[in-house]
């Protein structure tokens, strides 16, 4: 049996709500939203009682999504969102954008932090982190020629 796509990439969130509207304004679409519950729930993620509101967000080609949760209970176990570039586990999702400059703009207005320096990469893309709500960390990307 072979693999058929990745659905998404989850990320656990604070405050959902200004997460959404930062990744709105990247350009992702919001699917949809919803509350889990119930013991079906926790049997899946071994958290056992379990709440949690999420928010499915769409690229604009419709084939990759991020699912931002937020969880009501139980409480959150750590907090990853100020780990540097090289820690272990969950890094940063890249997305690619027409105009890197006029995205940063944008994105600054809802708090993105440039994260090093833009850069060249052989002529190909202009790349950079930044920092968006919460911490998490954004690859950027745009593709140059």
């Amino acid at each position: 049996m072979a693999l058929k796509r990745m659905d998404n990439v989850g990320i656990v969130v604070e405050d959902l709500d200004k997460t959404i509207d930062f990744f709105r304004e990247l350009g992702l679409e919001l699917e949809g939203r919803a509350t889990i519950e119930g013991e079906w729930a926790g049997r899946v993620t071994g958290l056992g009682d379990q709440h949690v509101e999420i928010a499915m967000m769409r690229t604009p080609d419709g084939h990759s999504r991020l699912e931002l949760s937020r969880f009501v209970r139980p409480t959150v176990v750590s907090d990853h969102r100020k780990a540097p570039v090289n820690a272990l586990g969950y890094l940063r999702a890249m997305f690619t954008v027409d105009d890197l400059r006029e995205t940063l703009e944008r994105l600054g207005k809802h708090g993105a932090e440039l994260v090093g320096d833009v850069v060249d990469y052989q002529g190909v893309y202009r790349l950079c982190y930044v920092r968006g709500p919460e911490g998490l960390l954004i690859g950027l990307a745009q593709e140059l020629g």
